[in-house]
């Protein structure tokens, strides 16, 4: 059985494209938000294997998302999604919890391995 996914991104084609190559790769996507308020809600409601994580997102972003999912769930495994140039917030995100990132736009390969990795 695929482990099961939870995608956090407020662009609705972000959350589409990741979930594509989730789905081709035997991954199951138990959900989407498209903010941290409703990353925490939907954490808590599912209990998912992993989270991909946008970093910048209305109402709350992914690394205070990140915080509150780890403060509930210590053992919460999160994968960052950033755009480039947004290294800071990435070690940011790596304090805080993450397993690991991905860089926009998504290259399945890498998606893939992040998540392999993160889940073993």
């Amino acid at each position: 059985m695929g482990k099961r996914i939870l995608i956090v991104d407020d662009a609705a084609f972000m959350r589409m494209m990741i979930k594509d190559i989730l789905n081709k790769n035997g991954f199951e996507v138990v959900g989407e938000a498209q903010d941290g308020v409703q990353a925490v809600e939907k954490y808590n409601e599912l209990q998912p294997d992993l989270v991909t994580m946008d970093i910048t997102m209305p109402e709350m972003d992914g690394i205070t998302a990140l915080k509150q999912i780890k403060d509930s769930h210590s053992e919460a495994k999160v994968i960052m999604c950033s755009a480039m140039g947004q290294q800071a917030m990435v070690i940011d995100a790596i304090q805080a919890g993450a397993k690991d990132f991905i860089v926009k736009p998504f290259q399945a390969e890498r998606v893939v391995e992040a998540i392999s990795k993160a889940l073993n």
